[in-house]
Order: structure tokens, then C-alpha cells, then sequence
């Protein structure tokens, strides 16, 4: 990462005693949007007194009511943000435009744990499915008022029967991490704050539809407006992936929100910061312990954030689909791995694996390197570089076996070039399996992409004259890293 940032004084420790504050939460777009509220805040970098002027704007809750027996306090600084699906503020123009419609549940979705490091270099950000088997603790309904016992329950089903207490308390229980604060936006407040930021900038390798959304995006980089990132973030039906799609593309969103919004000269400019923060803080709930201090802490630390700077997981799974009794479909956590990732957030280490930084960030395509079978051949007199090449498309996944010493015959020069030679490396391919070329394509930058029909599976490289790089790929999902977490640096996530 580039010019870490560090906050100007020692980052704060305070004593985590009984029922103090300190939370934060997520839900689909809403849990982005509470993500969002932060970092425009802090992003500025503005000084306490405008801070002050607009943190009285901030709604309050009381998230940590007779909160007791809590984790103790690590390192570093652990938000909870939640997202609720209250759109009371936008228009039945907005609503309908942006499929909206429906009576809200007024409750969460997914959420995310959010981690700043003590030294302020880093944030972690972990994805919580919203469909995670919890037990929640004998706590009273928020509905009906009485006592309820300790039950199972779906996560996102502890904000409706005993609001962000009860959410805090849950996710604490279950991740036996310390929430210091607890950060709740809804649909109003992500799509002003997104429009508010001047949109955000995703990339997609595949396009992407969802008719409860309406979402509609093609191949390639598009620079979507509030409504249409909600739309991104909210859908959950473009594929068999479902909500562990959603996560990601989240993920992504989020990642391209920091980009905009740490790059973004115009948030440097304290008047311009008044006008965001006041469109922002509309729909915001935080703790009431989140205060102007907390907000210039987050701003001169952010001042040298990047995307490099922050890292993106979700939860390791086993099974996904455990049914329950009286609860229904949940998704289990792994026994394993799920409790080595929140030691490593009270420990304050990174959970994604940290690359050279000489080295470029792997290139999302859209089949896995592993599925793609390539056969590696020499289009000059040379033998060295197909061998090169294959090596190197082995390291970042490709199913690339031993290359040969001279190129097949189906990969004939280019026109005009001596006989025996290549100009340029040629991907000879079935048009069946366009896909997959178009991915190994991305691998090897300036390649000739050329169809055969009847070739198969395997896809045939022909190394042209001269040195043929090989460009870092992988796919949407994050890589497994040694462990089983999966874990990708924001920068990894951005549009290339």
C-alpha cells in the first residue's frame, strides 16, 4: 500500500467494561451504505469543528443496553454495520424505478465487521450471511414486549425481535469479538450518499441481470448513481451463487466506494464535506458513544488510505444449507476456520495474503484459470519461451501441462511473416468455449484470439516472437489462502 495512514495521536484502548459503547453492522446495500457513511466522513480528513457541526445530524440508538459479559478488547477498532430496508424517504417515482416496492421488514439483511488496525494501516472488512445459524440470548421482544428465552434463529432475524442490542450481543457471542461501534443506514441514505460521492465506478467480467432489481449491466466498467448501486448490491438472483454472490459483488462495491472516495479531491474541501455529510447523515444511526472525536480519528487516519489498505472476507462456510426446526434453510459456519479468522481481527493481523507490492493485483475473469486446459507451443525458432510461458500460467492456476518444443500446425504465421515464425501469440481456440479464451486472453495481454472450430476443450497457445507476459488472473470468488480463508485486497477488487 501506498503512503500508510496513521493517525496523529495513539490509537485510543479503551476499557472494555460491561455495556460500552461500541458497535457497528451491515445488510445488503443498506450495510454498504452504513460502510459508506464512515468512510465519507472520515475520507475527508476535515478538522473537529466542522466535524462537530455535523455529527449532531448523526441519529442515535442505544446499541448497547444492558449489554453484560462481553469479549474482552483487542487491538484496533471494530465496527458493526447493519443495514435496514427503510425507503420512507424516497419518492414512488424512486421506488419504482429501482424496484422498491413492497411493505420494508424493518430488519437486517447481511452483515459486516469491519476492523481498523491499531496503527491505523488497515481495514478488515468480514462479510456475515445473513442466513447464519445464531442463538440469540434470553433477551425481550422488541414486538411484543415479553420475555423470550435463548433460541436458534436466523442472524438477520436478531434486529427484529430485540433490535441492535440484540444484534450486537449476538454477533459478539458468535465471533467472540468486541464491538466498539455500531453504525445502522437504510436504503435513503445509500443511494444519497452514493450520488452524493458523484457515483461509483464497478467492473464486471460477465453481464449481469436481475429482474427483481432490475438491475442491468453489461461486460466491462460502468459508473452506476445511488439507485443503480443499490440495485448492484441488493441482487441476490443473477446466478446459483445467491447471497455468497451478492457478498462479493458487495465486497467489490465497497472496495470501488473507497477508491472513489479517498481519490476524490472535492472531499478534501471542508464546504464540500458539509454538503455530503449533511445528505448523508439523514438516514444514520450510530451509538451514541460515535462521536466528533471518533470522526476526526477516522479522517486524518484515512487521509493515505488506498485500496490496497483494506481487505475483504467472508465467513468460511461448511455446510450451507442445514435446515432447522421452526428456523428453516441455515448456513452453518466452519468449525474450523470460521474461529481462526475473528482470533486473527482480536489479534490485529491481516487475513488476506499480502503480495509484493512490484507486483500487479490479479485480474478478476470469469471462468477459474483451474477449469481452463492450455497447451503451450514455440511459434519461432526459439524453444525457451513457450516454456516460459507455461510456467507461468501454471502459477496462477491455468490447467497448463509440460509445452512442447515447436508449435502444432493449426497455429500458422501471420501473413507476411517468415515461415516458421509468429509475430504475435495466438490463442487458437473452440468457439464452444469463448469463455474460457476470452479469460486466458486476459492472461496473456496482446494475444490474437483465433477460432477453430472442432478443437475441443484444450485451448492451443503459440508464443509469438519476442518475450509474451503473463498477467496475474483469478476468478470473482477470492482465493483460498493457506488456512481456508479466502481473502482479496481492495485494490484486487477495482476496476484495472
Amino acid at each position: 500500500m501506498t503512503a500508510p495512514f496513521r493517525s496523529p495521536r495513539p490509537a485510543r484502548r479503551r476499557a472494555r467494561p460491561g455495556p460500552r459503547r461500541r458497535p457497528p453492522g451491515p445488510r445488503w446495500g443498506l450495510r454498504i451504505g452504513a460502510v459508506t457513511s464512515v468512510l465519507v466522513l472520515a475520507a475527508s480528513g476535515v478538522g473537529h469543528a466542522v466535524v462537530t457541526g455535523v455529527e449532531s445530524g448523526i441519529g442515535r440508538v442505544d446499541a448497547f443496553k444492558g449489554m453484560s459479559d462481553r469479549p474482552g478488547g483487542g487491538d484496533g477498532l471494530n465496527f458493526l454495520v447493519v443495514g435496514t430496508d427503510g425507503r420512507d424517504k424516497l419518492t414512488p417515482g424512486e421506488k419504482q424505478k429501482y424496484h422498491l416496492g413492497g411493505a420494508p421488514c424493518h430488519c437486517t439483511d447481511t452483515l459486516m465487521l469491519v476492523h481498523l488496525s491499531a496503527d491505523r494501516d488497515r481495514a478488515s472488512v468480514v462479510s456475515l450471511p445473513r442466513d447464519s445459524y445464531a442463538e440469540v440470548p434470553a433477551h425481550t421482544d422488541a414486538v411484543t414486549g415479553g420475555q423470550r428465552a435463548k433460541h436458534a434463529i436466523k442472524l438477520n432475524a436478531a434486529y427484529a425481535e430485540g433490535g441492535p442490542s440484540l444484534t450486537v450481543r449476538t454477533v459478539e457471542h458468535m465471533t467472540g469479538v468486541h464491538i466498539d461501534h455500531y453504525l445502522e443506514v437504510d436504503f435513503t441514505s445509500f443511494m444519497r450518499s452514493v450520488d452524493a460521492v458523484g457515483g461509483v465506478e464497478i467492473c464486471t467480467v460477465r453481464p449481469l441481470r436481475d429482474s427483481y432489481t432490475g438491475l442491468d449491466l453489461p461486460v466491462g466498467k460502468s459508473k452506476l448513481n445511488g439507485g443503480q448501486a443499490l440495485q448492484y448490491v441488493r441482487s441476490r438472483h443473477i446466478d446459483g451463487s445467491a447471497d455468497l454472490g451478492r457478498m462479493q459483488r458487495q465486497q467489490r462495491f465497497l472496495a470501488a466506494l473507497i477508491h472513489k472516495i479517498t481519490s476524490s479531491g472535492v472531499l478534501m474541501n471542508p464546504i464540500r464535506f458539509r454538503d455530503v455529510a449533511d445528505t448523508m447523515l439523514k438516514s444514520v444511526r450510530a451509538d451514541s458513544g460515535f462521536d466528533a472525536n471518533d470522526l476526526v480519528d477516522l479522517g486524518q487516519a484515512m487521509r493515505g488510505f488506498t485500496p490496497s489498505s483494506s481487505e475483504f472476507t467472508s465467513v468460511p462456510l461448511g455446510n450451507v444449507a442445514q435446515p432447522v426446526p421452526g428456523v428453516g434453510s441455515t448456513v452453518r459456519w466452519d468449525p474450523v476456520q470460521a474461529p481462526k479468522l475473528f482470533q486473527a481481527i482480536r489479534e490485529d493481523k491481516p487475513i488476506a495474503v499480502r503480495r509484493d507490492r512490484k507486483e500487479p493485483p490479479a485480474r478478476v475473469v470469469d471462468v477459474p484459470p483451474g477449469q481452463i486446459q492450455v497447451q503451450v507451443g514455440n511459434g519461432s525458432e526459439r524453444t525457451g519461451p513457450a516454456a516460459t510461458v507455461t510456467r507461468d500460467l501454471r502459477a496462477t492456476g491455468f490447467a497448463a501441462p509440460a509445452a512442447p518444443a515447436t508449435a502444432p500446425a493449426t497455429n500458422t504465421p501471420a501473413a507476411g511473416s517468415a515461415p516458421g515464425t509468429v509475430p504475435r501469440t495466438v490463442i487458437a481456440y473452440d468457439p464452444r468455449w469463448d469463455r474460457s479464451a476470452r479469460s486466458l486472453a486476459v492472461a496473456l495481454p496482446g494475444a490474437e484470439l483465433r477460432p477453430v472450430a472442432g478443437r475441443g476443450p484444450v485451448m492451443q497457445v503459440t508464443v509469438g516472437r519476442g518475450r509474451q507476459a503473463v498477467q496475474r488472473v483469478r476468478a470473482e470468488e477470492p482465493p483460498q489462502k493457506p488456512g481456508g480463508i479466502a481473502a482479496i485486497t481492495g485494490d484486487e477488487a477495482v476496476c484495472p
